[in-house]
């Protein structure tokens, strides 16, 4: 089944309350006993496909830290299965839980290891295959996802958190709803400054260290399927190696307070259009925008970067004329069962109380 889908710009306008609901619903979850083989994996493999796969590398980064064994990889490299994985769980991502290669990961893995399937929507065939599951409660998204990403992150931070032992005291989604609102209102005054030229760029690039590659790849994505703009994700230090060398008629998009600011800099003082989003006190420039987030745990830093990235998409793609719903290409392999217009119908929405 498919969830009901709302426009983009509804979802904006509902992701500060819907995030605080999935909060409580999610801890609601992984408090059930039921669930206490996910709290006690020790090698866990994450796993998914598309915005799902960049969602993951917020847990990676967060499990790490911890010294957990973990790391992500593409559902599509995992079809024929785990071996030559050292892995006692597989944490599978999909918001509709159709993802056809998702799906064949689930069914291949090595006997023995605990599949948990994080979805939204429920039921699905994804949740149909899983040993346990976890699910943000059929939350209305729109087709370019919204709720459906940034509640993704906050699911994937309490499933880490509840790996890694965090107390429930550390918790950091408590002000989710606020912070939300209070980052989309400042990021909707500095991308209106940009969007004009912005629109004009030929091709950008995301750049990010940590739990913020999360970002930088979701950001490639909404710009190729919202604003149909030629767009990449690049590692911090990676970029600095030579990738940087193409830039010319594009928009860069930095995300971070270390070498980023300075990698910023220098891009804006080259001439190059520049958006950065930090929590540093920097101030803007000549081709030079910035967006201030307040200093919070890295998982909400990538919800609230993503509430930046979701405004520019929708500006930039206002400003190109493309229509944020529409698209180009229906891949009728990638879903199980196949795509159909439901897939993309945008049903009428009472916003939930």
């Amino acid at each position: 089944m498919s969830g009901s889908r709302i426009t983009f710009l509804q979802g904006q306008a509902d992701q500060g309350a819907a995030l605080a609901r999935i909060a409580e619903r999610v801890r609601t979850q992984l408090a059930d006993p039921a669930l206490a083989p996910l709290h006690a994996a020790r090698r866990p493999l994450f796993t998914g496909i598309g915005a799902s796969y960049a969602a993951l590398a917020v847990p990676v980064q967060q499990l790490r830290a911890a010294g957990v064994v973990t790391q992500r990889v593409l559902s599509s490299e995992i079809e024929t299965g785990t071996a030559g994985f050292d892995t006692d769980a597989l944490i599978a991502v999909s918001q509709g839980g159709r993802s056809s290669e998702t799906l064949a990961a689930f069914q291949r893995a090595a006997p023995g290891i605990t599949r948990t399937a994080l979805l939204n929507v429920v039921p699905s065939p994804l949740g149909d295959l899983a040993d346990l599951t976890v699910d943000l409660g059929n939350e209305p998204d729109s087709y370019a996802s919204t709720i459906g990403y940034t509640g993704t992150v906050l699911a994937l931070d309490l499933i880490a958190g509840a790996i890694a032992g965090r107390p429930a005291t550390e918790d950091p989604w408590e002000r989710i709803a606020e912070q939300t609102t209070a980052v989309h209102e400042q990021a909707t005054g500095v991308i209106a400054g940009l969007r004009e030229r912005g629109a004009r760029c030929i091709a950008s690039d995301g750049v990010a260290a940590g739990a913020s590659r999360a970002s930088a790849e979701e950001g490639a994505l909404l710009l190729r399927e919202v604003v149909r703009m030629t767009a990449a994700a690049s590692a911090t230090r990676n970029y600095l190696h030579g990738e940087m060398e193409s830039a010319g008629n594009t928009l860069h998009l930095v995300f971070g307070d270390g070498r980023e600011i300075e990698l910023a800099r220098s891009l804006s003082d080259a001439g190059h259009l520049t958006l950065l989003i930090t929590t540093a006190e920097i101030e803007a420039a000549d081709h030079l925008a910035v967006v201030r987030l307040p200093r919070c745990a890295d998982a909400v830093r990538v919800v609230l970067e993503t509430v930046v990235l979701q405004e520019l998409v929708a500006q930039l793609s206002d400003e190109r004329g493309v229509p944020i719903e529409s698209f180009v290409f229906a891949n009728d392999d990638t879903k199980e069962g196949g795509l159909d217009m439901s897939d993309f119908e945008v049903a009428a929405h009472t916003p939930a109380s």
